[in-house]
């Protein structure tokens, strides 16, 4: 199946490891020309230059939970690649594990990993994509952002993340502008939160996973960005304003 993704330009936000280098060394194998970005520039150089493909691969260094990151990711797209197509919002992270240990500086600190970034760089790629004549806005969320799961502020993040994607969905059709939200289960891979967890009680993971996800095992990052790449390619120019579960089965909610 052609994708159409040839000669488009995306941006991809936490892009040098996990879910989020997945999807944009995908997109470079589709043969779309992608912007990597994350703060830090080791892990963002070394992806970039592992992307292969007919698209190409360039890195910004940026922290897109501030204006000037936002802009600068933007820019970096315009001015390397000529404009933009598609922005994934990947940018995340968790916070406070319980509502006792939630306070006003936790929950700020959440919304800034998580909702923030999606609004200052859809926000900056706006006038990009109108100029384009259309494009594609996407929000990786989460499971636990249509449920419950996850600490508190995460929980409340990812779930405004969703929101945020539908609300945009409706005014931004206008503009041939397509957005929606894609929610993954759990996914395993280096560096990450279950990582972390699956090193420090191996045991209770493992049970966690038996009995939370009816496949037996955790996703992988190649499975969440499989999907993302399909969602943004003109194959699947109708899904709008909604969030596509890909999680093995994990989740509970209809």
């Amino acid at each position: 199946m052609d994708l159409g993704l040839v000669g488009k330009v995306a941006l991809v936000t936490g892009s040098s490891r996990g879910i989020g280098r997945g999807i944009a060394t995908r997109l470079v194998a589709e043969g779309a020309d992608v912007v990597f970005c994350a703060r830090g520039s080791e892990a963002l150089d070394e992806a970039v230059a592992a992307a292969n493909g007919p698209g190409r691969a360039h890195g910004v260094v940026a922290d897109v939970a501030t204006e000037e990151g936002a802009a600068a990711v933007v820019d970096g797209a315009v001015s390397v690649f000529g404009g933009l197509d598609i922005v994934v919002n990947n940018v995340g992270g968790s916070g406070a594990s319980t509502f006792d240990e939630l306070d006003t500086e936790d929950l700020d600190a959440v919304l800034r990993k998580n909702v923030v970034p999606s609004v200052l760089v859809s926000h900056a790629a706006l006038p990009v994509l109108r100029a384009r004549g259309g494009g594609v806005i996407t929000m990786v969320a989460s499971i636990f952002g249509r449920e419950l799961g996850g600490g508190p502020g995460y929980n409340l993040a990812k779930a405004a993340e969703i929101s945020l994607a539908k609300t945009m969905a409706r005014d931004l059709a206008k503009d041939s502008i397509r957005v929606f939200s894609v929610s993954p289960g759990s996914v395993l891979f280096p560096g990450g939160s279950w990582e972390r967890r699956q090193q420090g009680d191996p045991e209770g993971i493992t049970a966690f996973v038996q009995r939370e996800i009816p496949w037996g095992r955790f996703g992988t990052v190649e499975e969440i960005a499989d999907v993302v790449v399909f969602l943004v390619s003109e194959r699947a120019s109708w899904v709008v304003g909604t969030s596509v579960v890909v999680d093995g089965g994990q989740s509970r909610a209809f």
